[in-house]
């Protein structure tokens, strides 16, 4: 069993390829995952209260800069960015999102979504949130739902992608972009944001390089999600799913070095 399995709430639902086909409901929940919906998870300090969003030094790569520089010409090169307290100039504007989860699960993406959606009805009214049905895939053939309070509550605090499913499709081909850049424009989308691991952020960036050589509005936003911990850098320290995974690994290897003690007759 996988830990981000492990950490999921277990629950059957009914799905196809592109997501659920019957989304969840309270009374679906049994105490243990009641008590986890009653959470409610700390937030850091800085977005308690107005901030702003502060241009720092250049970006640049770990490794191979030059030949990055010519892959991602667009992008490469941007201030870095920090928040500050004070008074955001963004603060009412209404906008339109879409959230896609891909590759494999890691504990806490359902609270990456329910996270941009608590922000937008707070700090942003009259927004909207799309979900990509199935992972990058759904972005390609525009197969979205439209995210509701009701429709995210009984998610909060639970394992699993199954909000809206994930899958492994990549969007790199001439192809695969101009599909992408259909839908962003039906809806009409000023962000887009895609929780993945390293291979999943490697295409949001050539997604975002291709949506700025088109001088599109959409902003792109990688949320680094991996149970692997290879995503680790000065800027990345942690990504979600990674501390639940090495928690339930060692309760797992702790076990079995247990059981292997507990008799002489077996080996593991």
């Amino acid at each position: 069993m996988s830990p981000a399995i492990a950490a999921s709430n277990g629950l059957p639902v009914s799905r196809n390829e592109e997501g659920p086909s019957r989304f969840l409901l309270p009374s679906d929940y049994g105490d243990f995952q009641t008590n986890r919906l009653n959470h409610t998870p700390p937030l850091p300090s800085i977005l308690k209260n107005p901030f702003q969003v502060v241009d720092g030094h250049p970006t640049t790569a770990a490794g191979n800069p030059n030949e990055i520089a010519n892959l991602f010409p667009n992008l490469y090169g941007q201030p870095s960015v920090s928040l500050v307290p004070g008074q955001s100039e963004v603060k009412g504007q209404s906008l339109k999102v879409g959230v896609v989860f891909s590759g494999g699960q890691a504990p806490g993406g359902h609270n990456v979504i329910t996270g941009i959606f608590d922000y937008l009805q707070e700090r942003a009214r009259g927004s909207t949130l799309y979900g990509f049905k199935g992972g990058p895939a759904g972005i390609m053939s525009c197969k979205y739902v439209k995210l509701t309070a009701d429709l995210i509550y009984p998610y909060r605090n639970q394992g699993g992608f199954h909000m809206i499913c994930s899958s492994r499709d990549k969007i790199e081909t001439p192809e695969q972009l101009k599909q992408a850049e259909e839908t962003v424009k039906k809806l009409d989308l000023d962000g887009l944001v895609i929780i993945g691991g390293d291979d999943s952020n490697t295409n949001a960036c050539l997604l975002a390089e291709y949506f700025r050589s088109k001088n599109m509005k959409t902003q792109v936003i990688g949320c680094p999600k991996t149970i692997d911990g290879d995503l680790k850098c000065k800027d990345v320290p942690i990504s979600f799913g990674f501390d639940t995974a090495c928690k339930i690994y060692s309760e797992m290897i702790g076990n079995v070095m247990v059981d292997a003690r507990s008799t002489g007759k077996y080996y593991h």
